[in-house]
Protein backbone atom coordinates (compact mmCIF):
# COMPACT_ATOMS: atom_id res chain seq x y z
CA UNK A 1 0.00 0.00 0.00
CA UNK A 2 1.31 3.67 -1.29
CA UNK A 3 0.75 6.87 0.13
CA UNK A 4 1.48 9.97 -1.58
CA UNK A 5 0.73 13.63 0.40
CA UNK A 6 -0.69 16.84 -1.59
CA UNK A 7 -0.49 20.26 -0.10
CA UNK A 8 -3.87 22.46 0.19
CA UNK A 9 -4.64 26.29 1.48
CA UNK A 10 -1.70 27.55 3.48
CA UNK A 11 -0.66 24.60 5.49
CA UNK A 12 -3.23 21.41 5.28
CA UNK A 13 -2.05 18.22 3.92
CA UNK A 14 -4.87 15.61 1.78
CA UNK A 15 -3.32 12.24 1.70
CA UNK A 16 -4.20 9.97 -1.19
CA UNK A 17 -3.21 5.72 0.27
CA UNK A 18 -3.84 3.62 -2.28
CA UNK A 19 -2.86 0.08 -4.27
CA UNK A 20 -2.26 -1.71 -6.99
CA UNK A 21 -5.74 -0.37 -8.65
CA UNK A 22 -8.16 1.14 -6.05
CA UNK A 23 -7.34 4.43 -3.59
CA UNK A 24 -8.82 6.43 -0.64
CA UNK A 25 -8.35 10.17 -0.71
CA UNK A 26 -7.90 11.05 3.21
CA UNK A 27 -8.83 14.89 3.85
CA UNK A 28 -8.90 15.85 0.26
CA UNK A 29 -8.84 19.41 0.12
CA UNK A 30 -6.63 19.12 -3.11
CA UNK A 31 -9.52 18.08 -5.18
CA UNK A 32 -7.69 18.62 -8.68
CA UNK A 33 -4.34 17.23 -7.11
CA UNK A 34 -5.65 14.00 -6.63
CA UNK A 35 -8.19 13.62 -9.24
CA UNK A 36 -5.25 14.11 -11.74
CA UNK A 37 -2.60 11.71 -9.61
CA UNK A 38 -5.59 9.27 -9.47
CA UNK A 39 -5.67 9.45 -13.39
CA UNK A 40 -2.00 9.86 -14.41
CA UNK A 41 -1.74 6.27 -12.42
CA UNK A 42 -4.82 4.52 -13.59
CA UNK A 43 -6.46 4.11 -10.19
CA UNK A 44 -10.13 4.03 -9.30
CA UNK A 45 -10.82 6.38 -6.03
CA UNK A 46 -12.92 3.69 -3.81
CA UNK A 47 -13.10 5.94 -1.18
CA UNK A 48 -13.67 9.67 0.32
CA UNK A 49 -12.86 10.06 3.91
CA UNK A 50 -11.74 12.69 7.02
CA UNK A 51 -9.20 12.58 9.88
CA UNK A 52 -11.89 14.36 11.47
CA UNK A 53 -14.75 17.34 11.13
CA UNK A 54 -13.09 20.40 11.00
CA UNK A 55 -14.38 22.52 7.85
CA UNK A 56 -10.81 22.71 6.85
CA UNK A 57 -10.26 18.81 6.42
CA UNK A 58 -13.56 18.38 5.04
CA UNK A 59 -13.57 21.30 2.56
CA UNK A 60 -12.80 19.07 -0.63
CA UNK A 61 -15.07 16.25 0.19
CA UNK A 62 -18.36 17.83 -1.71
CA UNK A 63 -15.60 18.70 -4.86
CA UNK A 64 -14.53 15.32 -5.34
CA UNK A 65 -17.43 13.32 -4.59
CA UNK A 66 -19.07 15.21 -7.38
CA UNK A 67 -15.95 14.51 -9.71
CA UNK A 68 -15.67 11.40 -8.78
CA UNK A 69 -17.60 7.72 -8.33
CA UNK A 70 -16.55 7.42 -4.40
CA UNK A 71 -18.71 6.33 -1.63
CA UNK A 72 -17.97 8.68 1.42
CA UNK A 73 -17.10 7.49 4.58
CA UNK A 74 -18.46 9.21 7.86
CA UNK A 75 -17.13 8.96 11.20
CA UNK A 76 -20.02 6.46 12.38
CA UNK A 77 -18.60 4.17 9.76
CA UNK A 78 -15.33 4.72 10.60
CA UNK A 79 -15.90 4.59 14.25
CA UNK A 80 -17.44 1.07 14.03
CA UNK A 81 -15.05 -0.48 11.79
CA UNK A 82 -11.53 -2.16 12.40
CA UNK A 83 -9.99 -1.60 8.56
CA UNK A 84 -10.50 -0.64 5.38
CA UNK A 85 -9.67 -2.96 2.54
CA UNK A 86 -7.80 -1.87 -0.70
CA UNK A 87 -6.72 -4.47 -3.03
CA UNK A 88 -6.66 -7.16 -0.42
CA UNK A 89 -4.39 -4.73 2.10
CA UNK A 90 -5.41 -3.64 5.25
CA UNK A 91 -5.70 0.24 6.17
CA UNK A 92 -6.03 0.25 9.77
CA UNK A 93 -8.68 2.84 11.36
CA UNK A 94 -8.27 3.83 15.06
CA UNK A 95 -10.03 6.48 17.15
CA UNK A 96 -7.93 8.73 18.73
CA UNK A 97 -10.11 11.52 20.68
CA UNK A 98 -8.77 14.74 22.26
CA UNK A 99 -8.27 17.40 19.48
CA UNK A 100 -12.05 16.58 18.54
CA UNK A 101 -14.25 13.84 19.94
CA UNK A 102 -14.44 12.68 16.29
CA UNK A 103 -10.48 12.65 15.35
CA UNK A 104 -9.58 9.12 13.47
CA UNK A 105 -6.33 7.71 12.63
CA UNK A 106 -5.08 5.60 9.95
CA UNK A 107 -2.18 3.02 9.78
CA UNK A 108 -0.95 0.65 7.40
CA UNK A 109 2.27 -1.46 8.11
CA UNK A 110 4.78 2.10 8.01
CA UNK A 111 3.11 5.38 8.18
CA UNK A 112 0.33 6.86 10.01
CA UNK A 113 -1.94 9.77 9.39
CA UNK A 114 -2.73 11.27 12.56
CA UNK A 115 -4.74 14.58 11.10
CA UNK A 116 -4.64 17.43 13.78
CA UNK A 117 -4.03 15.01 16.73
CA UNK A 118 -0.36 14.53 16.58
CA UNK A 119 1.98 16.63 14.71
CA UNK A 120 5.23 16.97 13.58
CA UNK A 121 7.23 18.58 16.72
CA UNK A 122 3.93 19.21 18.42
CA UNK A 123 0.45 18.20 19.11
CA UNK A 124 -3.53 20.00 18.24
CA UNK A 125 -5.34 22.03 20.51
CA UNK A 126 -7.83 20.04 22.91
CA UNK A 127 -10.72 21.35 21.16
CA UNK A 128 -12.96 18.15 22.93
CA UNK A 129 -12.65 19.53 25.98
CA UNK A 130 -11.30 15.88 27.32
CA UNK A 131 -7.81 15.51 27.98
CA UNK A 132 -7.91 12.54 29.55
CA UNK A 133 -9.05 11.35 25.64
CA UNK A 134 -6.69 13.05 24.10
CA UNK A 135 -3.45 12.04 26.27
CA UNK A 136 -4.64 8.32 25.84
CA UNK A 137 -4.49 8.80 22.46
CA UNK A 138 -1.07 10.36 22.07
CA UNK A 139 0.33 7.46 24.53
CA UNK A 140 -1.30 4.99 21.83
CA UNK A 141 0.24 6.78 18.91
CA UNK A 142 4.15 7.26 20.73
CA UNK A 143 4.14 3.43 21.26
CA UNK A 144 3.93 2.35 17.63
CA UNK A 145 7.56 1.29 16.31
CA UNK A 146 10.14 3.79 16.14
CA UNK A 147 10.40 3.81 12.67
CA UNK A 148 6.75 4.63 12.15
CA UNK A 149 6.41 7.58 10.09
CA UNK A 150 4.23 10.05 11.34
CA UNK A 151 1.73 11.90 8.34
CA UNK A 152 0.03 14.77 9.95
CA UNK A 153 -3.03 16.91 9.23
CA UNK A 154 -0.74 20.22 9.06
CA UNK A 155 2.73 21.71 8.17
CA UNK A 156 3.15 23.22 11.47
CA UNK A 157 7.24 22.12 11.90
CA UNK A 158 9.42 25.80 12.36
CA UNK A 159 6.61 26.86 14.36
CA UNK A 160 6.92 23.30 16.54
CA UNK A 161 10.40 23.69 17.05
CA UNK A 162 10.97 27.47 17.92
CA UNK A 163 8.88 26.06 20.97
CA UNK A 164 10.68 22.97 21.64
CA UNK A 165 13.97 25.00 21.65
CA UNK A 166 12.21 27.16 24.75
CA UNK A 167 11.20 24.69 26.78
CA UNK A 168 14.14 22.11 25.91
CA UNK A 169 16.73 24.72 24.93
CA UNK A 170 19.50 21.96 25.31
CA UNK A 171 18.06 19.01 22.90
CA UNK A 172 20.48 17.97 20.36
CA UNK A 173 18.22 16.26 18.09
CA UNK A 174 16.31 19.63 17.29
CA UNK A 175 18.98 20.53 14.69
CA UNK A 176 19.38 16.79 12.90
CA UNK A 177 15.35 16.73 13.20
CA UNK A 178 14.82 20.28 11.16
CA UNK A 179 17.73 19.29 8.87
CA UNK A 180 15.85 15.71 8.16
CA UNK A 181 12.52 17.46 7.06
CA UNK A 182 11.24 17.42 2.99
CA UNK A 183 8.90 20.17 2.76
CA UNK A 184 7.75 18.23 -0.36
CA UNK A 185 6.71 14.86 1.46
CA UNK A 186 6.88 15.58 4.77
CA UNK A 187 6.88 13.27 7.66
CA UNK A 188 8.75 12.48 10.30
CA UNK A 189 9.04 9.24 12.68
CA UNK A 190 7.62 8.06 15.70
CA UNK A 191 11.25 8.01 17.32
CA UNK A 192 12.12 11.42 16.11
CA UNK A 193 8.67 12.82 18.18
CA UNK A 194 10.07 10.66 21.03
CA UNK A 195 13.69 12.75 20.41
CA UNK A 196 12.01 15.88 19.97
CA UNK A 197 8.56 17.11 20.98
CA UNK A 198 7.55 18.06 24.13
CA UNK A 199 4.56 17.05 24.39
CA UNK A 200 5.45 13.04 24.16
CA UNK A 201 8.60 13.69 26.84
CA UNK A 202 6.71 14.15 29.19
CA UNK A 203 8.16 11.85 31.44
CA UNK A 204 11.94 13.45 30.88
CA UNK A 205 13.37 14.07 34.28
CA UNK A 206 14.85 17.54 33.82
CA UNK A 207 11.68 18.30 31.49
CA UNK A 208 9.43 17.69 34.79
CA UNK A 209 11.39 19.26 36.91
CA UNK A 210 10.70 22.47 34.69
CA UNK A 211 7.15 21.91 35.03
CA UNK A 212 7.58 21.17 38.76
CA UNK A 213 9.29 24.75 39.09
CA UNK A 214 6.85 26.31 37.33
CA UNK A 215 3.84 25.33 39.90
CA UNK A 216 2.71 22.78 37.73
CA UNK A 217 1.31 19.49 38.79
CA UNK A 218 3.74 16.26 38.09
CA UNK A 219 2.38 13.51 40.44
CA UNK A 220 1.32 11.03 37.55
CA UNK A 221 1.79 10.80 33.62
CA UNK A 222 -1.29 12.58 32.86
CA UNK A 223 -0.80 15.36 35.01
CA UNK A 224 2.33 15.85 33.51
CA UNK A 225 1.02 15.47 30.24
CA UNK A 226 -1.92 17.77 31.10
CA UNK A 227 0.91 20.11 32.84
CA UNK A 228 3.34 19.92 29.88
CA UNK A 229 0.08 21.18 27.22
CA UNK A 230 -0.92 24.12 30.09
CA UNK A 231 3.08 25.21 29.87
CA UNK A 232 2.91 25.63 25.89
Amino acid sequence: MNITQFRYSADNFSYLVYGPKTAIAIDPGAVDDILDYVSEHDLILHYVTNTHSHPDHTSGNSGILQKSSARFLNFTTLSSSESIELDGEVLKVYHTPGHMADCITFHHGPFLITGDTLFNGTIGNCFSGDMNAFFQSIRFLAGFDKNTRVYAGHDYVQEAMTYARIMDPDNPDIDPYLASINPADLYTTVGDELKVNPYLRYNVPYLVEKLKQSGLNVDTEFDRFNSMYEFG
